[in-house]
């Protein structure tokens, strides 16, 4: 941390946030302490057991003017409404990243540490420094700014709620894309979650190279699928994600 920052931080009246300050409220306090720009960071695709996982930083503009229209948690919004909101949040943050991490690169970190290194690198990756950085669920080291893990952040925080945003619809697209290279899975539906459509396609052709082999349920099909005549998964060589906008 800066010594500006200790300084501001340092002997420092608690900043408050009302109840009902709304969805911009944590981001107007720390702004009022001196801790602007504030960051908000997410992931999606953490519980997937196929595809890779993606987190996002936002910095949003404390003009209300550009408020973005009905934000809150991506989880609890529609698709088209998530679309609508990514292309807002895109045209009126004052900056954000993205960042994937493949499916192989989460086997071999595990998905806590792949969770904690991608949210990591995408608040590096924002080209403004952030003054305070707000992370859904789980503390961040290494990323330069003071921080807070904020419990279900993204329908707490403005701008955890847009990082969720851009995760998730960046994380939808790319599933669709891979829907192309392996049909069979129907990734585009369910995105690489474990639902029934999902677990059936993994018991009748066992997993491909976009599927993690942490999980269980994955290792179990390509168990019982080994011995079976091989199955043409397109024949793709494996290759590491990595999109950045």
């Amino acid at each position: 941390m800066s010594a500006g920052r200790s300084e501001r931080l340092a002997g420092q009246r608690p900043w408050l946030v009302r109840r009902d300050s709304g969805l911009y409220g944590y981001e107007r306090a720390l702004g009022r302490a001196g801790l602007a720009p504030v960051a908000g960071a997410d992931e999606a695709g953490r519980g997937a057991c196929a595809g890779p996982l993606v987190a996002a930083a936002v910095i949003l503009s404390p003009d209300r003017s550009r408020q973005i229209t009905g934000l809150k948690d991506s989880k609890l919004m529609t698709a088209k409404a998530r679309d609508r909101a990514y292309d807002e949040i895109r045209s009126k943050a004052l900056d954000w990243s993205v960042v994937a991490v493949g499916s192989a690169e989460c086997d071999r970190l595990g998905m806590h540490v792949a969770n904690i290194q991608a949210l990591r690198r995408a608040v590096l990756r924002l080209e403004r420094r952030p003054e305070f950085v707000i992370t859904d669920g789980f503390g961040v080291d290494g990323i330069g700014a003071p921080g807070l893990a904020m419990w279900k952040g993204d329908r707490v925080a403005a701008c955890v709620a847009a990082a969720s945003v851009i995760a998730k619809v960046t994380r939808d697209r790319i599933m669709t894309e891979l829907a192309q290279t392996y049909p069979a899975y129907g990734f585009e539906v369910h995105k690489g979650y474990c639902t029934a459509e999902h677990q059936a396609a993994l018991d009748r052709l066992g997993p491909c190279v976009e599927h993690r082999r942490r999980f269980d349920n994955v290792v179990a099909a390509e168990r019982a699928t080994q011995s079976r005549p091989a199955v043409d998964r397109t024949g793709h060589d494996e290759t590491r994600l990595e999109w950045q906008r």
